[in-house]
């Protein structure tokens, strides 16, 4: 399936996982719509994306924890942005690694508030017309911790493995329409996810990814890609992906 001239929504676009999306999708002359808050980043990707081949690119700013904006950005959109064919939620983080009894409250609500309710504002509102339409693909990022749990991170991998749910009963409620549901569920993937978990804390991110080899952010714009890529009928419903240095979220192989 080709997505030359087709509409690619994705969300949290203005870095990792989600900026090497919008090139790979770009590299097949998409049609990008990108969403971010840090609106001077998701600028820089755009420009990118229209010099790898994207057909036309269109940024909005939009924090995905207020259900009002998501509403009123996505309603506000041009005519011609509003048919989108494949919806890529892909914005999340992490905040903190502490106990889960000793966790900062205010860390668990940006992550319930992101990871969660903001993937379902999102959904909510493109979705409709995606049935309407009768043509459309969600694929939503999910993690390895969603599948098994580790020391300090319960709520970051509780929100995770509330993806791997929510995707699951996307699709079910999907069943007998031509829209594919697709959950892509990676392990250590090299981004500012450490840094922005440790709050800006270069040192200890680093550490994260010492003596292994994680994967690369466009390993998973790949995987995306792919997914996208099958004939119409066939629905990838979920992909778990690690480099070989690791096994799940507890295991790893690391050099010293």
């Amino acid at each position: 399936m080709t997505h030359k001239g087709k509409t690619v929504f994705i969300t949290g676009a203005s870095a990792g996982i989600g900026a090497a999306t919008a090139l790979a999708f770009a590299h097949e002359g998409a049609r990008l719509l990108l969403a971010a808050r840090r609106m001077d980043k998701l600028v820089d990707v755009a420009d990118e994306a229209r010099n790898r081949g994207a057909a036309v690119v269109h940024c909005i700013s939009l924090d995905v924890r207020h259900r009002e904006a998501v509403a009123n950005e996505l309603a506000a959109l041009p005519k011609e942005w509003k048919a989108i064919d494949v919806l890529v939620n892909n914005a999340g983080l992490s905040r903190g690694l502490d106990k889960l009894y000793l966790g900062k409250i205010e860390d668990w609500e940006e992550m319930i508030d992101t990871n969660i309710k903001g993937l379902l504002y999102v959904t909510r509102a493109v979705v409709p017309g995606m049935v309407e339409r009768g043509v459309g693909h969600v694929i939503n990022l999910g993690s390895t911790a969603g599948h098994l749990a580790y020391p300090n991170g319960g709520v970051y991998c509780g929100t995770k493995a509330a993806v791997h749910m929510l995707n699951d009963g996307l699709r079910q409620d999907l069943l007998g329409t031509p829209i594919r549901v697709t959950s892509v569920e990676p392990g250590m993937v090299e981004t500012d996810f450490s840094l922005v978990r440790f709050h800006g804390d270069e040192e200890r991110a680093a550490k994260v990814y010492k003596g292994l080899t994680p994967l690369t952010p466009e390993d998973v714009a790949d995987t995306i890609v792919w997914a996208a890529s099958r004939p119409a009928h066939v629905n990838i419903a979920s992909i778990l992906m690690t480099s070989v240095d690791q096994a799940n979220s507890l295991q790893f192989n690391r050099q010293s």
